[in-house]
């Protein structure tokens, strides 16, 4: 039997499902802003922030770091990519540093300035200061802090995690490159069409030299499209082998599936738990895949409508999506589907909050 508190728990969460499920429906069209997010620390990398909180969080919430991509803002990016709309649904706080135009003009993270990409230093320590403030300010997860990020930002995320790999619990990079593999801007294009990639040894000692970290270690994803002529994929295949060195794992995966049409490699550890996974999308070029039939996600420049949702692929890899939770809302999105159009939001929203209220009563905590 469940615990009161984990009940408790789970009916939060579904009520702050069913609001999201509303404002999909058209009750509430807002939601789903930044907030700008300031005085977290010095800033030595001079970069802005911005933040989403949603309204209702149980307990101790997790956090989700995202970096945008060159040309980007953060914005932009969490429109593509739904990640506060997400994070309303679920309960977990969004943070989105910031590039400013005066570090980089394209604005791309220097992942490739020595300065910036260094622990204690630059745009990683500013990165770093940040989350600091949102665990303290929000009473947040420390145990339970997430990072991703598309191209530069897919780097810097990667950077982050290889420098202060004890913040983080799993990172995602999306068409990203290896941590410490170029320190010029000619040296970085030359990493983005795949030229002069370090072995696999050496990748492997630049990330061991980052930090002086004994584990465990972040769990690692990686995304890359088969047609992505920005950022060779051959950099995919190097993060995964800096990253195989501190897990143990052999070059050969543990095993191999699909998910909507695409290969994802998964190497594990002798329990079976899932330590690296390689989602190589075919046919893919740069950018972000999203999936505009959830109704969360929006197509554009760099966020690519290919039916497969990485934000949602990474909430559920990271637990930020309990499986209860999701049977019942799709069970609910079925059967709205057979409801008179003008009943559909009032009688799923209606029901859900009897249900709450009424295991509240049974609780005491409500008359």
């Amino acid at each position: 039997m469940r615990s009161l508190s984990d009940t408790l728990q789970r009916l939060e969460r579904l009520r702050a499902r069913t609001g999201q499920f509303a404002r999909q429906q058209g009750a509430d069209p807002a939601g789903g802003a930044l907030t700008s997010f300031t005085g977290f620390g010095s800033n030595p990398g001079a970069l802005g922030a911005k933040l989403h909180v949603p309204d209702l969080m149980v307990g101790k919430p997790p956090v989700v770091v995202v970096l945008h991509g060159c040309t980007q803002t953060a914005d932009a990016y969490d429109q593509g990519s739904g990640w506060s709309k997400l994070a309303d649904e679920q309960g977990f706080i969004v943070l989105y540093p910031e590039q400013a135009r005066a570090n980089n003009g394209n604005l791309c993270f220097n992942w490739f300035v020595p300065e910036d990409s260094r622990r204690g230093s630059g745009e990683l320590a500013s990165i770093h200061q940040m989350i600091e403030a949102v665990i303290a300010r929000h009473d947040a997860d420390p145990k339970r802090v997430y990072i991703t990020g598309l191209s530069a930002g897919g780097a810097m995320a990667n950077a982050m995690l290889a420098a202060y790999p004890e913040m983080f619990a799993g990172g995602a990079i999306i068409a990203g490159l290896p941590f410490a593999t170029a320190a010029t801007v000619p040296e970085a294009f030359d990493r983005m069409r795949g030229h002069g990639l370090p072995g696999e040894q050496e990748l492997q000692r630049r990330l061991n030299d980052a930090s002086d970290h004994q584990g465990p270690w972040p769990t690692v994803a990686v995304w890359h499209g088969t047609a992505d002529s920005t950022v060779a994929e051959a950099n995919a295949q190097a993060i995964l082998a800096q990253w195989r060195g501190v897990h143990g794992v052999a070059t050969d995966a543990a095993h191999q599936d699909k998910v909507a049409g695409h290969d994802r490699i998964v190497w594990t550890d002798a329990r079976g738990r899932s330590l690296l996974q390689y989602y190589r999308i075919g046919g893919m070029g740069h950018g972000t895949p999203v999936d505009a039939t959830t109704g969360m996600e929006k197509p554009g420049p760099y966020m690519l409508d290919i039916g497969l949702s990485s934000t949602r692929m990474m909430a559920q890899s990271w637990g930020l999506m309990p499986d209860g939770i999701k049977a019942e809302v799709g069970s609910r999105r079925a059967a709205s589907k057979q409801m008179p159009p003008d009943t559909r939001t009032t009688h799923a929203a209606g029901s859900i909050q009897g249900l709450i209220e009424g295991a509240l009563r049974s609780a005491g905590l409500m008359r």
